[in-house]
């Protein structure tokens, strides 16, 4: 079984980018939120937010646990236009496949990070790719046995 039921895959993987902030050149990342769209005057539900504490430099954060197939360049353009209308400074997408040709193409012009993380990942067992560099999280897990062939039990006392 999974680590615990509470961990999605969106809090794992806010759970791990806060563990490589420094690498995006960020101070932390936090969950969910609502943004307010600057030009269009709607609201948008982020999965996470990337910060710089005491700057108002931020980078949205988007996960799609898709396993059948890789980030379309319509998503991405939508994720593009989330950073325009919100004024972020760039964004990451979180996925297990990474992006179609389109897509990068995208994510190049607009700043934004693909980070592959498998879809089974929990925060302590994961695989996470981002930036040419990989991350490998592992419990390995230890089974004791133990066996007494000699017991002896000296100066019993027993009060009734």
């Amino acid at each position: 079984m999974a680590e615990t039921t509470w961990q999605t895959y969106e809090e794992v993987a806010t759970y791990l980018l806060n563990q490589f902030a420094s690498e995006f050149e960020l101070d932390g990342f936090s969950g969910k939120e609502k943004l307010s769209g600057m030009i269009s005057g709607t609201k948008w539900e982020i999965d996470g937010k990337g910060f710089n504490d005491g700057r108002d430099k931020f980078v949205i954060v988007e996960c799609r646990r898709y396993t059948t197939s890789k980030q379309s360049q319509e998503k991405m353009a939508a994720l593009a236009y989330q950073i325009h209308d919100t004024g972020a400074a760039g964004g990451i997408i979180v996925s297990p496949l990474g992006m179609q040709a389109g897509a990068e193409k995208i994510a190049k012009a607009e700043n934004i990070i693909s980070v592959k993380l498998t879809p089974e990942s929990t925060a302590h067992e994961y695989f996470l790719a981002f930036l040419n560099k990989i991350h490998v999280g592992v419990v390995e897990r230890l089974t004791v046995t133990i066996s007494v062939s000699h017991l002896e039990i000296k100066n019993v006392v027993v009060d009734e």
